[in-house]
């Protein structure tokens, strides 16, 4: 049957310039291996699939699919799925002003603001975080082309997708780095000069089946990051990180941050198609 579907960049104001995700919109029926297909075939990082939610506080639910497997949680594929849902006539149970739109997904219920020009999704909590072994350490050093001296700090940082966080001494340090094959998913990232438009400069490094494969800009890690950042005193919220500067992307990642510590994580979302998708 046909199905409405959108595609999305995301972590952009202008299209074409941030991490593109398919969403599949009125999901009902099909199966995992279905969906897990389209996924495949559509060979994005992420595809999504919109669900009626099953618990009364979520306005609707998400599975969430990359060529291989399903995720319980991704950043970008958040807010590209809430941007095709409000474009396809969504609207959250509560209308109270500035009240957040609620998204199920396996990782639980995430909330997510909405402003004039960008949604943003409250950090889940890390499901490990911590510091990393230092045999670990300097592994990871070497699949990135770096010595262990450029490390100047790392820690798990896993919301979901199992993130590990590098921190090299600047933007700079990042921008020049030429992994060899990761075999687990890596987050660098990097300080720019106080004053600088962007606080941090991002790099996330991903598995690809005996390559390696850079995202273009990530929600999970840039989330998880934060959490570290700001913990350690490293960051302050607001801030702005860049990610896929090397990809020809021009990924903006707002963070911000509540009083009672919730951290936000936003960006600018655009549809560059519309239409319906046989499935």
């Amino acid at each position: 049957m046909l199905r409405s579907f959108r595609q999305v960049d995301v972590f952009t104001a202008d299209a074409y310039r941030g991490n593109p995700v398919a969403v599949v919109l009125e999901a009902d029926g099909l199966t995992t291996d279905e969906m897990q297909r389209f996924a495949r075939w559509t060979n994005l990082s992420e595809t999504t699939f919109v669900l009626p939610p099953t618990v009364d506080e979520a306005d609707y639910r998400v599975r969430i699919f990359t060529p291989s497997m399903e995720l319980p949680f991704a950043g970008h594929p958040t807010l590209g799925t809430c941007h095709a849902w409000r474009s396809a006539g969504g609207s959250p149970k509560r209308d109270d002003v500035g009240a957040a739109i609620v998204q199920q997904c396996d990782a639980g219920l995430i909330p997510i603001r909405s402003s004039a020009d960008r949604l943003a999704f409250a950090a889940p909590p890390l499901l490990r975080s911590g510091p990393v072994d230092e045999e670990l350490i300097g592994h990871i050093a070497a699949v990135l082309g770096l010595e262990r001296a450029d490390v100047v700090d790392a820690a798990w940082a896993d919301n979901g997708p199992g993130w590990v966080a590098v921190l090299l001494a600047d933007a700079d340090a990042v921008l020049a780095v030429k992994p060899g094959i990761v075999d687990l998913d890596i987050g660098v990232v990097g300080p720019y000069p106080p004053g600088s438009p962007q606080a941090f400069e991002v790099r996330a490094f991903i598995p690809g089946g005996g390559s390696t494969v850079e995202d273009p800009v990530t929600g999970s890690l840039n989330a998880s990051l934060a959490q570290w950042l700001l913990r350690t005193g490293r960051a302050e919220a607001p801030y702005v990180a860049s990610q896929g500067t090397l990809l020809d992307r021009e990924g903006r990642v707002h963070v911000s941050q509540d009083d009672d510590g919730t951290i936000w994580v936003g960006g600018g979302t655009v549809t560059c198609i519309s239409g319906e998708v046989e499935l």
